[in-house]
């Protein structure tokens, strides 16, 4: 995602012509909406940067469209990269290069299509981003991701007044709907874009204790949660095995409970690509995720589509997306003895197991692309039409300057 390609658009020439030359004047269908997609690339390894790297590459395939992608978090040329590998210093460097690029880059394109979460990340990387939009005249898309946004908003003085100069805001769930409802603000909901070639469905029966769990390994996502819980279900099955995937603060912290907990069969394996979390799903037998608070976490929606029974806390915008005893089971937050309950009713109910992993796989379908593109593409085409609108009179009046000269 760092390169793309790039439409041939026809330019409107004005030039003096002798009255017998045959006036040429280019085709409106040859200059589509240019969009700049603005996130996190691959190389900020998370929800937003691959949901975003999703819609970039589906994006690219329609002939309707001109699509290019601003990350927020370039790379530094040669061997100014090295300052990147120095805390705080890349902050500062990144940040820079990232306002400079956007200063550039934002006045060649009709939409700018931002990717947010909250707080720090909101305001260094969305808020220049808005107020260079409309400093150019462009219309914006703020897309907000955070499950932390009802804190955000209320909490940040900057937050409403710089989401309300946003053109249009979407968001992946009801739940943050609702949230910003609450705040007088109006969203649109888009889902997040699932692709089930990628995740295989996998019957698993008998189901194994084989359990999964990848979450950042941070306090927002309560990992001692599922470690406690996983204490239980070892109790009653001493051959069980637990794998964390994912990484953060926390972790020492987090083996440190491990050992205390005296939990066997039970690594940490850190950050695992997104190009291998497929198999990592199809390895496990049931995925554990206590999270406290969230918004529509794709490694839930990757786990339906890959057949993987999931437990998960009620967190945030969890409900939205699952439902108890359909899709999922379900139980309060910060409750290990709920969910230890529930991944061993799953091991000693199979047709529980079996009932809710094929309700999943085909509840997955109202996130794959078929699904949401005309939602994506009739939006950036609605807030293009002005221009668009504005060329057309422009090669019109064109025309007729052309048809009577000759």
């Amino acid at each position: 995602m760092n390169q793309q390609s790039e439409y041939k658009v026809a330019r409107v020439q004005s030039e003096t012509r002798a009255p017998s030359e045959k006036t040429t004047v280019p085709n409106v269908a040859q200059t589509p909406p240019h969009i700049l997609m603005i996130a996190p690339s691959l190389d900020m390894l998370g929800g937003q940067s691959w949901q975003a790297a999703r819609l970039y590459e589906r994006l690219q395939q329609e002939a309707t469209l001109k699509v290019s992608f601003l990350p927020v978090n370039p790379r530094l040329p040669g061997p100014f990269g090295r300052l990147q590998s120095i805390k705080y210093v890349r902050t500062v460097v990144t940040t820079l290069l990232y306002w400079a690029t956007l200063a550039v880059r934002a006045n060649q394109c009709d939409v700018l299509h931002i990717y947010s979460a909250s707080y720090y990340s909101y305001m260094l990387s969305a808020m220049p981003a808005i107020f260079i939009g409309k400093l150019y005249g462009k219309k914006v898309i703020l897309n907000y991701h955070s499950g932390e946004a009802e804190d955000h908003l209320q909490n940040w003085r900057t937050a409403l007044p710089t989401l309300r100069l946003a053109d249009v805001v979407v968001v992946p769930s009801g739940y943050l709907v609702d949230v910003f409802a609450r705040f007088g603000l109006r969203a649109r909901s888009i889902f997040n874009i699932i692709e089930l070639d990628r995740f295989p469905f996998r019957e698993r029966s008998p189901l194994r204790p084989v359990f999964l769990t990848s979450r950042l390994l941070e306090p927002l996502y309560n990992v001692g949660c599922v470690l406690r819980a996983f204490a239980l279900i070892q109790e009653t099955l001493p051959e069980a095995s637990l794998t964390v995937a994912g990484e953060g603060w926390q972790r020492a912290e987090l083996e440190d409970l491990m050992r205390e907990l005296g939990l066997r069969n039970t690594k940490f394996i850190g950050r695992v690509p997104f190009e291998q979390m497929p198999e990592m799903y199809c390895g496990a037998d049931i995925y554990l995720t206590a999270t406290d608070l969230d918004n529509m976490p794709s490694s839930i929606v990757e786990c339906l589509a890959a057949g993987l029974p999931v437990v998960t806390t009620d967190a945030g915008g969890i409900p939205y997306i699952v439902t108890h005893e359909e899709t999922c089971l379900m139980v309060q937050r910060n409750d290990h003895k709920a969910m230890a309950a529930a991944a061993l009713r799953l091991l000693r109910e199979p047709e529980v197991a079996s009932r809710i992993t094929h309700n999943a796989r085909e509840h997955c379908r109202k996130f794959i692309w078929a699904t949401v593109q005309n939602e994506w593409l009739n939006l950036y085409h609605e807030l293009a039409r002005p221009r668009l609108k504005k060329e057309k009179q422009f090669v019109e009046g064109n025309r007729q300057s052309a048809i009577s000269a000759e």
